[in-house]
């Protein structure tokens, strides 16, 4: 299952050009996508009054740092070395859009926060747009947050399996944490009703 880790890896990565390469860059800055949380944020505040939007950005950011504390934990269990720093995958042609990173590679916690964001964000947004505009942001966040992880193989710092676990991982405990949240939602509302 490594060595087909490896190759897909390998094979992903090395689907480049000048113009891409700068733009797997860009997607993979974490600072870069600032402007974007601070818009959508204020989006939610807009569209669902101050309380509900407060909270619901209390959600999404809480799914973010369960979802980047539990990366950070399995990573320094499980502790496989990051492509970038792997003597055989650097041999075999693997591309560095990045500098080197002394931290682990399983799972991508760059993949999971932007499935998180994207989830948590949709649900938000769901309840305080229309149906259509509701639908397009969560196809283009669910896109985005694709791209993100992606990214993440394209500038050599993980394994696609690392992505692909991370999208799960970020699924996986924002779901739950939105089904919380809904569940005492609705809590609250019977008991002030």
């Amino acid at each position: 299952m490594e060595q087909l880790d490896q190759s897909v890896t390998l094979w992903l990565n090395g689907l480049h050009c000048p113009f891409t390469d700068g733009m797997w860059q860009l997607l993979s800055d974490r600072n870069v996508w600032i402007p974007l949380y601070l818009m959508v944020a204020a989006l939610m505040v807009w569209r669902l009054g101050w309380k509900r939007g407060l909270a619901y950005i209390q959600l999404t950011a809480l799914a973010i740092l369960c979802v980047d504390q539990f990366a950070n934990l399995i990573k320094n269990w499980v502790a496989r070395p990051r492509p970038c720093n792997d003597e055989y995958m650097c041999s075999m042609g693997l591309r560095l859009l990045e500098g080197r990173s002394r931290s682990y590679s399983f799972f991508s916690a760059h993949a999971a926060n932007a499935v998180a964001f994207a989830i948590c964000s949709a649900h938000a947004l769901r309840r305080g747009l229309k149906r259509t505009p509701a639908r397009v942001y969560s196809s283009l966040i669910g896109l985005w947050a694709a791209l993100v992880g992606v990214s993440r193989v394209f500038v050599g710092k993980h394994y696609l399996g690392d992505v692909l676990v991370g999208f799960a991982a970020g699924a996986i405990i924002s779901l739950i944490l939105v089904y919380l949240f809904d569940a005492c939602a609705a809590k609250a509302t019977r008991s002030a009703a």
